[in-house]
C-alpha cells in the first residue's frame, strides 16, 4: 500500500503560480511512477503529469506542457506540482496518484493509489 497525502491548493488569481505537494508513505518508491490528474465539476479526472521515480524521467499533458512542472524530493518522499502562469480553466480538485512499474499511463484507471486530492480555485 502506498499512502498520499496532498496539499498546497488554494485560491489565486490568473497569472499567478501555486506549488502542489504530495507526501507518500508506505512502500519505497524506486519501483513506482507519481504523477497528478485534475478533476473539474462535470469533467472526467484528466492526466497532468508523471515522473519515473528511479530515473526522474517525466511525461506531460500537451495542454499544460508549458506552465506546469512536475518535480520529485527523494529524501523527503515528496512530488511537487508547480502551477505557473494559472488560469480560470485550472480550476479544479488536483490529485496525487501512483502506480508500480516504470511506464506513465495518461488513463486514470492504469493508477493504482491516490490521495484525497486538494483544491485550486483561479480567479480574479
Amino acid at each position: 500500500q502506498v499512502q498520499l497525502v496532498e496539499s498546497g491548493g488554494g485560491s489565486v488569481q490568473p497569472g499567478d503560480s501555486l506549488r502542489l505537494s504530495c507526501a507518500a508513505s508506505g512502500r519505497t518508491l524506486s519501483t513506482y511512477v507519481m504523477g497528478w490528474f485534475r478533476q473539474a465539476p462535470g469533467k472526467d479526472r484528466e492526466f497532468m503529469a508523471g515522473i519515473v521515480w528511479s530515473t526522474g524521467s517525466t511525461k506531460y499533458a500537451d495542454s499544460i506542457k508549458d506552465r506546469f512542472t512536475i518535480s520529485r524530493d527523494n529524501a523527503e518522499n515528496t512530488v511537487y506540482l508547480l502551477l505557473n502562469n494559472q488560469r480560470p480553466e485550472d480550476t479544479a480538485l488536483y490529485y496525487c496518484e501512483a502506480k508500480y512499474n516504470f511506464c506513465i499511463r495518461t488513463a486514470a484507471a492504469a493508477w493504482t493509489y491516490w490521495g484525497q486530492g486538494t483544491q485550486d480555485a483561479v480567479s480574479s
